[in-house]
C-alpha cells in the first residue's frame, strides 16, 4: 500500500532541493514543476484509457488498429501525441541538439527545455480548456535539473492509485508553493481544512456553482470530491464557474482543474474583475457559491462597482474620492445576490465584518431580516500561511427549513484545531466532522450525526479487533523478548471482547498505549541487546521469517514501529473526537453549549445590535477547577520572580566588575 503522506513529502524535498541547487526562484520555480505533474498525470490517464480502448480494438490484416484523438475525446480523456507523453521525455538522449528532433513549427530543438516546450503546446492543441494556461519556460532551466525533475516525478508509486494521488501531490505542492511565494498575500490558495468544512456544509449535489474569486480553484476541487463520493460524477452533475482576476491564479486553477479530471469556465484579467464585472451573466442564478475572497480591500470605485449591480442592500461607506474604504460588504453582498431562489453561499471572511459599524451594519441588518443567514463559525489564528489574523465562515441559504428560518446558529471554533507546527493550524478529518454534526443537528438532521457516531465506532472497533489479532498472537509467542507484554495484552483483550457502543471504546486509549509501550520495548531490546541475538540464534531466525540478514530485520521492525505509531495515534484521535462529540451531543440531541455553539433568534440578534460575532452569543467555556490554589501559586511566583530579580542584580553586579577590571 502507498504511504501517500510519506510520498508527497519525499517528492517535495527531492524537487525542493533541486531548487535549492538553482538559480531560480520560487516563483520560477512554481508553475513549471506544476506543469510536469500536471503532465505525469495527463500520461497516466492517457496509459488507463488506451488499455481501455485496445480491449476492443478491431485489427486489419493481423494489425491492431491504431488509437485517435477521437478515441480519447468519446471518453473524455486528454489525447497525447507522442512527442507530449511522458516516458518518450524520459527516454530522450542527453545531447538533445545532436537528435535532430524538431517542433511542431518545424525547428530544430536544441535543448531538453524546448523539448518539454513543445510538448506543452501539443497538450493544448487538444483541449480547449488549457489553450494558453501550461507553461512553457522550460528553457529557464538547465538540461540537467530537467531531467532529474522528469526523473523525480517518474515515481512508480503514482500509477498505484492512479489520477487521484497525483491530484493530492499537485495539492500538496501547490500548499508548499503557497507557503514560499505568498502570492498577492497567499490568496491564490485556501487552505484545505477551510475548503473542506466550506464543501462540507454546503453539501454540493447538482447545478451550477460559481468562485467569484477563484484562486487555485480548490472550492472546485473539494466539490468535486464530495459529488464524487456520493455515487454521482461531478462533471455530469455541476457545472463550474469561476473568476479569477490574476492570470496566473487562474492558470494554476485550470491545471489543477484538469489534474483531478474536472471541466469548468474560468475567466481571468480585467474582465474576471468581480467588482466591476459579473463575468458570467450568472446574478441569481447560482446554487452554490463558494470564496475565499480578499480582505478589507480599499479604493474600490464606487460609481463603476454600483453599476455592475449585485448589490441587493446598496453600498457600503463612500469616501470623498468615490471609493469603498473596506470591500467587506461589496463581497458579501455579491455572494448573496448570485443565489438563485433555494441557493447555499459559503465563504471566508476578516472576523471584523461581524461586527462592522456604519454602512456595513445597515447591510448586515436587511440581510439578517431575509431570515437566509444560516451558520457563522468563528476561526482561530493561523489557518492561513501568510496571514496570523483569525476569521470567519460565514453561510447563507435561501431554502433552510421553516422551523430555523429566524435563527442562526453561531460556533465558536477559534480554541478547537489541530497545532500543525508554531504559526500553522488546521482542523483534522475528525475536527472537520464533528463541527459539521453540530450543523446536522442545529438542521434537524439526526440521521447524519447518527451515522458519523456509527461511523466513529465502526471505525474504532475495528482497528481494536485488528490489534487483537496481532497482539493475540504475539501473546502465545514463546520468546522471552515478548514475555513482558503479556499482562498488558491479556487486560487489552478482555476490554475489546466488552466493547458493544461507542462510549465502551473511550477507555481504550490506556490499553492501547499500554501495549504500544511494551511493544516498542521489546523492539528496541532486539534491535539494541547483542546477546539477545545470540541467544535466541536470531541470525537463522530471521532467515526463517524471509529477512535476509538481521540488519534487514531491524530496518524493517523500525519502518514497523514508526508505521504503526503513525496509525495508533491516528485512532487515539479518532477515539477523542468521538468522545468530544459524545459528551455534547450523546445519540443526536442538539444543546446550546457555553463557549462552543449556540441558536439564536433574530429579536436576540436585534438586542445585540445586528452583530454575528460567534463569541457574543455562545460565551465563554466554564473553566475546569485544577486543584491549584490561587492565592498560594500566585505567593510561589512571587518569590520566584524576587530570585530571578536577585540573580539579574548579583549577574550585573559581576558583569560591571568585569568591565571595570579591564578598563572600561
Amino acid at each position: 500500500m502507498v504511504n501517500i503522506k510519506k510520498l508527497e513529502a519525499e517528492l517535495w524535498e527531492s524537487a525542493d532541493l533541486l531548487r535549492a541547487g538553482s538559480k531560480l526562484t520560487s516563483n520560477q520555480y512554481c508553475m513549471p514543476v506544476l506543469g510536469l505533474i500536471f503532465l505525469r498525470y495527463a500520461y497516466s490517464r492517457f496509459k488507463l484509457v488506451e488499455a481501455e480502448i485496445l480491449k476492443d480494438r478491431p485489427s486489419r490484416g493481423g494489425m491492431t488498429l491504431p488509437v485517435e484523438a477521437s478515441d480519447f475525446a468519446a471518453k473524455s480523456a486528454l489525447y497525447l501525441p507522442k512527442e507530449a507523453q511522458y516516458d518518450y521525455l524520459l527516454n530522450l538522449p542527453e545531447d538533445i541538439a545532436s537528435a535532430g528532433l524538431e517542433n511542431r513549427e518545424g525547428n530544430v530543438m536544441a535543448s531538453l527545455g524546448e523539448v518539454v516546450n513543445n510538448a506543452m503546446q501539443l497538450i493544448e492543441e487538444q483541449s480547449e480548456q488549457l489553450a494558453g494556461v501550461l507553461p512553457k519556460s522550460y528553457t529557464d532551466f538547465s538540461d540537467e535539473l530537467l531531467s532529474e525533475l522528469l526523473r523525480i516525478f517518474n515515481n512508480s508509486a503514482l500509477d498505484e492509485v492512479g489520477g487521484d494521488v497525483i491530484g493530492r501531490i499537485y495539492e500538496y505542492f501547490l500548499n508548499k508553493f503557497a507557503k514560499n511565494i505568498a502570492s498577492d498575500d497567499g490568496v491564490f490558495f485556501t487552505p484545505k481544512s477551510l475548503v473542506k468544512m466550506i464543501v462540507n456544509i454546503l453539501e454540493p449535489k447538482s447545478g451550477v456553482l460559481l468562485d467569484p474569486a477563484c484562486g487555485s480553484g480548490g472550492m472546485f476541487i473539494q466539490s468535486g470530491d464530495f459529488v464524487n463520493q456520493t455515487g454521482m460524477n461531478a462533471n455530469s452533475t455541476m457545472t463550474f464557474y469561476g473568476q479569477e482576476k490574476v492570470e496566473y491564479n487562474a492558470k494554476l486553477c485550470l491545471m489543477n482543474m484538469a489534474v483531478h479530471g474536472l471541466t469548468g469556465v474560468i475567466k481571468s484579467g480585467d474582465e474576471a474583475n468581480t467588482f466591476y464585472h459579473d463575468a458570467h451573466n450568472l446574478a441569481g442564478c447560482c446554487d452554490y457559491v463558494m470564496a475565499n475572497p480578499p480582505f478589507n480591500v480599499d479604493k474600490v470605485k464606487s460609481e463603476s462597482a454600483s453599476a455592475a449591480g449585485r448589490l441587493p442592500f446598496g453600498l457600503p461607506s463612500v469616501n470623498k474620492k468615490k471609493e469603498v474604504g473596506n470591500a467587506n460588504y461589496l463581497w458579501i453582498s455579491y455572494f448573496y445576490a448570485y443565489l438563485n431562489e433555494h441557493g447555499r453561499a459559503g465563504f471566508v471572511m476578516a472576523s471584523s465584518a461581524t461586527d462592522s459599524q456604519g454602512k456595513d451594519k445597515d447591510i448586515r441588518e436587511k440581510l439578517i431580516r431575509t431570515g437566509h443567514v444560516d451558520v457563522i463559525i468563528r476561526v482561530a489564528n493561523n489557518f492561513f500561511y501568510t496571514k496570523s489574523l483569525p476569521c470567519s465562515l460565514w453561510f447563507f441559504d435561501k431554502e433552510k427549513a421553516e422551523n430555523i428560518k429566524d435563527k442562526v446558529l453561531f460556533i465558536d471554533a477559534s480554541s478547537y484545531y489541530t497545532a500543525v507546527d508554531r504559526t500553522l493550524n488546521e482542523w483534522s478529518e475528525w475536527q472537520l466532522r464533528n463541527i459539521n454534526a453540530i450543523v446536522w443537528l442545529y438542521r434537524g438532521e439526526v440521521e447524519k450525526y447518527k451515522a458519523l457516531m456509527e461511523e466513529y465506532y465502526s471505525h474504532i472497533h475495528s482497528f481494536l479487533l485488528e490489534l487483537k489479532e496481532e497482539y493475540g498472537a504475539l501473546a502465545d509467542h514463546e520468546d522471552e523478548v515478548y514475555a513482558e507484554m503479556d499482562s498488558a495484552i491479556e487486560k487489552y483483550i478482555s476490554a475489546v471482547d466488552g466493547i458493544h457502543a461507542l462510549p465502551d471504546c473511550f477507555g481504550m486509549k490506556e490499553y492501547v498505549d499500554s501495549i504500544y509501550e511494551k511493544w516498542k520495548n521489546a523492539i528496541d531490546r532486539i534491535i539494541d541487546d547483542v546477546t539477545i541475538f545470540e541467544r535466541i540464534n536470531q541470525r537463522r531466525s530471521v532467515k526463517k521469517m524471509g529477512y535476509k540478514n538481521v540488519k534487514t530485520f531491524k530496518k524493517q521492525m523500525l519502518e514497523t514501529l514508526s508505521s504503526s505509531q503513525e496509525i495508533v495515534n491516528d485512532q487515539f484521535l479518532a477515539i477523542e473526537g468521538a468522545k468530544w462529540l459524545y459528551d455534547k451531543f450523546g445519540d443526536g440531541k442538539y444543546q446550546n453549549i457555553a463557549g462552543l455553539c449556540k441558536i439564536s433568534d433574530l429579536s436576540e440578534i436585534e438586542a445585540k445590535g445586528w452583530s454575528l460575532t460567534p463569541g457574543a452569543y455562545v460565551g465563554v467555556a466554564p473553566v475546569e477547577d485544577d486543584g491549584i490554589d490561587f492565592a498560594q501559586r500566585m505567593a510561589e511566583i512571587h518569590r520566584e520572580l524576587l530570585e530571578l530579580q536577585a540573580e539579574s542584580n548579583d549577574l550585573m553586579d559581576t558583569i560591571s566588575k568585569n568591565l571595570k577590571e579591564m578598563g572600561l
